[in-house]
Protein backbone atom coordinates (compact mmCIF):
# COMPACT_ATOMS: atom_id res chain seq x y z
CA UNK A 1 0.00 0.00 0.00
CA UNK A 2 2.84 2.13 1.24
CA UNK A 3 4.39 1.24 -2.62
CA UNK A 4 1.38 2.36 -4.28
CA UNK A 5 0.76 5.82 -2.69
CA UNK A 6 4.95 6.88 -3.23
CA UNK A 7 4.30 5.89 -7.11
CA UNK A 8 1.03 7.28 -7.90
CA UNK A 9 0.76 10.31 -5.56
CA UNK A 10 2.69 12.41 -8.07
CA UNK A 11 0.52 11.29 -11.11
CA UNK A 12 -2.42 12.17 -9.01
CA UNK A 13 -0.52 15.64 -8.38
CA UNK A 14 -0.11 15.80 -12.00
CA UNK A 15 -4.05 15.65 -12.47
CA UNK A 16 -4.39 17.59 -9.73
CA UNK A 17 -2.17 20.56 -11.92
CA UNK A 18 -3.85 19.98 -14.69
CA UNK A 19 -7.51 20.36 -13.00
CA UNK A 20 -6.09 24.15 -11.33
CA UNK A 21 -4.78 25.01 -14.31
CA UNK A 22 -8.78 25.57 -15.06
CA UNK A 23 -9.40 27.76 -12.62
CA UNK A 24 -6.66 30.18 -12.52
CA UNK A 25 -7.65 32.08 -15.55
CA UNK A 26 -10.04 31.96 -18.24
CA UNK A 27 -7.65 33.20 -20.29
CA UNK A 28 -4.40 32.01 -19.60
CA UNK A 29 -3.59 31.97 -23.63
CA UNK A 30 -3.25 35.31 -23.95
CA UNK A 31 -0.29 36.81 -23.71
CA UNK A 32 1.10 38.84 -20.88
CA UNK A 33 3.85 38.64 -18.14
CA UNK A 34 1.42 37.29 -15.56
CA UNK A 35 -0.04 34.75 -17.65
CA UNK A 36 3.59 33.95 -19.31
CA UNK A 37 4.67 33.29 -15.52
CA UNK A 38 1.33 31.09 -14.20
CA UNK A 39 1.70 29.02 -17.73
CA UNK A 40 5.68 28.45 -17.62
CA UNK A 41 5.45 27.23 -13.96
CA UNK A 42 2.68 25.13 -14.86
CA UNK A 43 4.57 23.43 -17.21
CA UNK A 44 7.65 23.17 -15.08
CA UNK A 45 5.69 21.46 -12.52
CA UNK A 46 4.44 18.98 -14.76
CA UNK A 47 7.61 18.16 -16.18
CA UNK A 48 9.07 17.48 -13.19
CA UNK A 49 5.50 15.24 -12.08
CA UNK A 50 6.73 13.43 -15.62
CA UNK A 51 10.37 13.15 -14.74
CA UNK A 52 9.68 12.03 -11.37
CA UNK A 53 6.97 9.25 -12.60
CA UNK A 54 9.39 8.07 -15.76
CA UNK A 55 12.31 7.30 -12.67
CA UNK A 56 9.43 5.37 -10.35
CA UNK A 57 7.31 3.56 -12.87
CA UNK A 58 8.98 3.77 -15.97
CA UNK A 59 8.26 4.58 -19.42
CA UNK A 60 5.66 1.63 -20.16
CA UNK A 61 3.47 1.77 -17.74
CA UNK A 62 4.35 5.48 -16.70
CA UNK A 63 3.51 6.39 -20.32
CA UNK A 64 -0.16 4.94 -19.56
CA UNK A 65 -0.36 6.23 -15.98
CA UNK A 66 -0.06 9.72 -17.75
CA UNK A 67 -2.12 9.63 -20.68
CA UNK A 68 -4.90 8.15 -18.41
CA UNK A 69 -4.32 11.32 -16.53
CA UNK A 70 -4.72 13.69 -19.28
CA UNK A 71 -7.95 12.21 -20.54
CA UNK A 72 -9.78 11.81 -17.28
CA UNK A 73 -8.27 15.39 -16.47
CA UNK A 74 -9.51 16.81 -19.70
CA UNK A 75 -13.23 15.18 -19.21
CA UNK A 76 -13.30 16.00 -15.73
CA UNK A 77 -12.90 19.46 -16.86
CA UNK A 78 -15.21 19.68 -19.90
CA UNK A 79 -18.19 18.58 -17.10
CA UNK A 80 -17.18 21.30 -14.57
CA UNK A 81 -16.86 23.96 -17.63
CA UNK A 82 -20.45 22.82 -19.01
CA UNK A 83 -22.24 22.83 -15.52
CA UNK A 84 -20.28 26.26 -14.27
CA UNK A 85 -20.54 28.13 -17.67
CA UNK A 86 -21.19 31.20 -16.08
CA UNK A 87 -17.90 31.03 -14.06
CA UNK A 88 -15.57 30.37 -16.95
CA UNK A 89 -17.97 32.39 -19.58
CA UNK A 90 -18.82 30.02 -21.84
CA UNK A 91 -22.49 30.18 -22.10
CA UNK A 92 -21.99 31.84 -25.70
CA UNK A 93 -19.18 30.28 -27.20
CA UNK A 94 -19.55 26.68 -25.20
CA UNK A 95 -17.95 24.64 -28.10
CA UNK A 96 -14.94 26.86 -28.73
CA UNK A 97 -13.83 27.30 -25.40
CA UNK A 98 -14.40 22.86 -24.56
CA UNK A 99 -11.82 23.25 -26.92
CA UNK A 100 -9.38 25.66 -25.71
CA UNK A 101 -9.51 23.98 -22.18
CA UNK A 102 -9.12 20.41 -23.37
CA UNK A 103 -6.32 22.05 -25.65
CA UNK A 104 -4.47 23.57 -22.50
CA UNK A 105 -5.44 20.26 -20.65
CA UNK A 106 -3.58 18.70 -23.11
CA UNK A 107 -0.76 21.19 -23.05
CA UNK A 108 0.29 20.41 -19.47
CA UNK A 109 -0.36 16.96 -20.01
CA UNK A 110 2.06 16.96 -23.35
CA UNK A 111 4.95 18.62 -20.64
CA UNK A 112 4.44 15.88 -18.28
CA UNK A 113 4.89 13.18 -21.43
CA UNK A 114 8.17 15.55 -22.33
CA UNK A 115 9.90 15.39 -18.94
CA UNK A 116 9.42 11.71 -19.28
CA UNK A 117 11.33 11.59 -22.41
CA UNK A 118 13.70 13.51 -21.35
CA UNK A 119 14.38 11.59 -18.09
CA UNK A 120 14.53 8.54 -20.19
CA UNK A 121 16.92 9.65 -22.43
CA UNK A 122 19.44 10.94 -20.01
CA UNK A 123 19.17 7.43 -18.36
CA UNK A 124 19.56 5.43 -21.51
CA UNK A 125 22.21 7.91 -21.80
CA UNK A 126 23.59 6.96 -18.47
CA UNK A 127 22.89 2.94 -19.18
CA UNK A 128 24.93 3.47 -22.99
CA UNK A 129 27.55 5.12 -20.75
CA UNK A 130 27.80 2.51 -18.38
CA UNK A 131 27.54 -0.73 -21.44
CA UNK A 132 30.72 1.31 -23.35
CA UNK A 133 32.89 1.29 -20.04
CA UNK A 134 31.96 -2.59 -19.65
CA UNK A 135 32.65 -3.06 -23.33
CA UNK A 136 35.97 -1.70 -22.57
CA UNK A 137 36.93 -3.83 -20.10
CA UNK A 138 35.76 -6.65 -21.72
CA UNK A 139 37.81 -5.58 -24.52
CA UNK A 140 41.24 -5.27 -21.97
CA UNK A 141 40.28 -8.96 -20.24
CA UNK A 142 39.36 -10.03 -23.50
CA UNK A 143 43.02 -9.08 -24.71
CA UNK A 144 44.62 -10.28 -21.58
CA UNK A 145 43.15 -13.34 -21.79
CA UNK A 146 43.85 -13.92 -25.35
CA UNK A 147 47.70 -13.09 -24.39
CA UNK A 148 47.85 -15.33 -21.62
CA UNK A 149 46.09 -18.00 -23.67
CA UNK A 150 49.26 -17.45 -25.94
CA UNK A 151 51.44 -17.94 -23.61
CA UNK A 152 49.75 -21.10 -22.07
CA UNK A 153 50.28 -22.13 -25.66
CA UNK A 154 53.73 -21.74 -26.64
CA UNK A 155 54.53 -22.79 -22.80
CA UNK A 156 53.06 -26.02 -23.43
CA UNK A 157 54.27 -26.39 -26.84
CA UNK A 158 57.77 -25.97 -25.07
CA UNK A 159 57.04 -28.44 -22.90
CA UNK A 160 55.98 -30.89 -25.40
CA UNK A 161 59.22 -30.21 -27.30
CA UNK A 162 61.42 -31.36 -24.56
CA UNK A 163 59.18 -34.53 -23.57
CA UNK A 164 59.85 -35.65 -27.56
CA UNK A 165 63.04 -34.64 -27.32
CA UNK A 166 63.71 -36.16 -23.68
CA UNK A 167 62.46 -39.69 -25.10
CA UNK A 168 63.83 -39.24 -28.52
CA UNK A 169 67.17 -39.43 -26.12
CA UNK A 170 66.09 -42.02 -24.05
CA UNK A 171 65.56 -43.77 -27.59
CA UNK A 172 68.78 -43.36 -28.43
CA UNK A 173 70.48 -44.78 -25.84
CA UNK A 174 68.74 -48.05 -25.50
CA UNK A 175 69.11 -48.61 -29.14
CA UNK A 176 72.63 -47.56 -28.76
CA UNK A 177 72.64 -50.12 -25.48
CA UNK A 178 70.92 -52.69 -27.74
CA UNK A 179 73.75 -52.63 -29.95
CA UNK A 180 76.50 -52.54 -27.27
CA UNK A 181 74.84 -55.98 -25.45
CA UNK A 182 74.30 -57.55 -28.96
CA UNK A 183 77.95 -56.91 -30.06
CA UNK A 184 79.13 -58.08 -26.68
CA UNK A 185 77.08 -61.42 -27.01
CA UNK A 186 78.53 -61.88 -30.95
CA UNK A 187 82.48 -61.86 -29.48
CA UNK A 188 81.36 -64.00 -26.58
CA UNK A 189 79.90 -66.61 -28.70
CA UNK A 190 82.76 -65.87 -31.40
CA UNK A 191 84.64 -66.93 -28.17
CA UNK A 192 82.92 -69.86 -26.81
CA UNK A 193 83.24 -71.34 -30.41
CA UNK A 194 86.88 -70.47 -30.97
CA UNK A 195 87.43 -72.36 -27.46
CA UNK A 196 85.26 -75.37 -28.16
CA UNK A 197 87.82 -75.58 -31.58
CA UNK A 198 91.00 -75.49 -29.43
CA UNK A 199 89.69 -78.28 -27.20
CA UNK A 200 88.56 -80.35 -29.47
CA UNK A 201 92.23 -80.06 -31.24
CA UNK A 202 93.67 -81.19 -28.13
CA UNK A 203 91.94 -83.85 -28.20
Amino acid sequence: MKKFITEYSVPFLLGLLILASNFLNTSLFNFGDRNFAVWFVLSILCFSCGWYINRSIGWQRGGKVVFAVIVAMTLISMLIIIFFNEYFGTFELLTENLILFSLRNITLGAMGIFGMSVQEIISGEKEAAILREKVKVLEVTADTTKKESELMLKEAALRAEKIVNDAEHKAKNIILKKDRIEHELKEFIQTERELLKRYEELK
